[in-house]
């Protein structure tokens, strides 16, 4: 009876996509902002279309009567370029909250509006970005 046991603990173990190891990589990074009952989950991809592994995903939220509440929340994706926040607020200052992701020199930004899609899922591809880091402006002067 020892050796039936043995084998099928053999087999078990042997097929990689059940390994601990593989589900932790796997599992998406959840952050929890305590402010409400919405969420958004996002994957971030390259210009190729692959997911971006350590991308920061980062939202500023104002919130509450006159938005003198603020949350700073920031995370980062994981192997399958996944993140998802939890707890937001469904009314916020501005209609919409604005979500940036970054990897090296590469950016791109998502938008979601809590109050009217409460569980959000997007997808943030990630593009170039400018020599400054932020939005490129051109001043023209005469």
């Amino acid at each position: 009876m020892s050796g039936l046991c043995t084998a099928v603990v053999a087999q078990i173990t042997s097929q990689p996509a059940n390994s601990p190891a593989t589900l932790e990589s796997k599992a998406v990074p959840v952050l929890d902002g305590g402010a409400g009952s919405c969420s958004a989950e996002f994957t971030v991809t390259t210009a190729e279309g692959k997911p971006a592994e350590g991308a920061k995903v980062k939202v500023h939220i104002s919130y509450r009567f006159g938005g003198f509440h603020k949350l700073d929340l920031e995370a980062s994706t994981n192997s399958d370029g996944k993140v998802k926040f939890t707890g937001l607020p469904s009314k916020v200052r501005r209609s919409q909250l604005e979500f940036e992701a970054t990897k090296d020199q590469w950016a791109g930004t998502a938008t979601v509006d809590p109050e009217k899609e409460c569980q959000a899922k997007r997808e943030i591809k990630l593009g170039a970005k400018s020599a400054s880091g932020g939005l490129a402006l051109l001043l023209v002067l005469e």
